[in-house]
């Protein structure tokens, strides 16, 4: 047997480790549960070492498990710097990206930036995952995140893509049943929809004006955790939506959605973020730059 570990099944324990789960692994990788066993098990008999503690329910690393993973992630840093460094002379980025975002402003507007993408570098794969929480960037092996909003850790590298904002706007049919607002406490009396969507507070609209800041808590007998789910409600006339620009600007254009409340909006910047250990990558350097100009000649509305 080689005594030598392969990079392959440092990938696999790596992945492991990072789920500590050998299914959601098998997930991420596109292999099955009885691969990653086999890969694990290889190696932990290459290294004649005992590297996961296995229950029922979870995962977990051993004492000499922590070590080999951190050994890991330096071999496989220094391997994706050297395919990054030949990729680099060829000018054509390469390798698997891994990209996530959520559900409805990657199904819309990231699926076929994505898509574009992979036809301009023939040599990348993109692997694209949505998600209705926020991601942990590095801790889950993410590449790049395409995410609403302007709250960035600061542990990541965030890079504008575009600038985007929240809007307050319901269907003309709700509208002349209920009354419009005209001030943002009558919120209060209203039907709102309601969206815990990744890392937005549920029910709590914090909203700038020429005034400043201000928050307002809501409610409503329909709520969700999709924003596409809202959106049909509002289409439905259940109740004021606040949702962003890019996915409500061509209803509110072709009149099935009206704003309200217009002097009132939420900075919602798109922003394409990514651990601080690929900064200099090829393939995230591409994506980056290629969503970018993709946003920027495909605007809302």
């Amino acid at each position: 047997m080689n005594n030598q570990p392969s990079n392959d099944d440092l990938n696999v324990f790596r992945q492991v480790a990072l789920r500590s789960s050998f299914a959601a692994a098998a997930t991420d990788l596109g292999v099955s549960v009885a691969y990653v066993s086999k890969r694990i098990r290889t190696l932990e008999q290459v290294l004649n070492t005992q590297l996961l503690h296995r229950t029922t329910r979870r995962v977990s690393l051993t004492e000499p498990g922590e070590k080999v993973l951190r050994c890991a992630e330096r071999i496989l840093d220094d391997l994706e710097q050297l395919q990054e460094a030949v990729a680099q002379t060829r000018q054509r980025p390469g390798g698997t990206l891994r990209v996530s975002s959520s559900f409805g402003f990657g199904r819309c507007h990231v699926a076929p930036a994505l898509a574009s993408l992979a036809e301009a570098y023939p040599e990348l794969s993109v692997r694209f995952e949505v998600f209705d929480r926020l991601v942990d960037v590095p801790g889950e092996g993410i590449d790049l995140d395409i995410r609403v909003g302007d709250d960035i850790a600061p542990h990541l590298i965030a890079r504008k893509l575009a600038d985007n904002h929240r809007i307050l706007c319901a269907a003309p049919e709700y509208l002349a049943q209920q009354g419009e607002p005209r001030q943002l406490s009558e919120l209060n009396r209203h039907e709102c929809l309601v969206i815990k969507e990744r890392d937005h507070p549920f029910g709590l609209w914090r909203l700038v004006s020429a005034k400043g800041e201000q928050q307002i808590r809501v409610q409503g007998r329909l709520s969700s955790n999709h924003g596409e789910v809202a959106l049909q409600w509002a289409l439905q006339g259940k109740g004021i939506l606040l949702r962003s620009r890019w996915d409500v600007a061509p209803l509110i254009r072709s009149g099935q959605l009206r704003q309200v409340l217009c002097e009132f909006s939420q900075p919602a910047s798109i922003w394409a973020v990514y651990p601080q250990r690929l900064a200099q990558s090829a393939r995230v350097r591409a994506a980056v730059e290629h969503l970018q100009q993709w946003f920027i000649r495909h605007p809302p509305g």
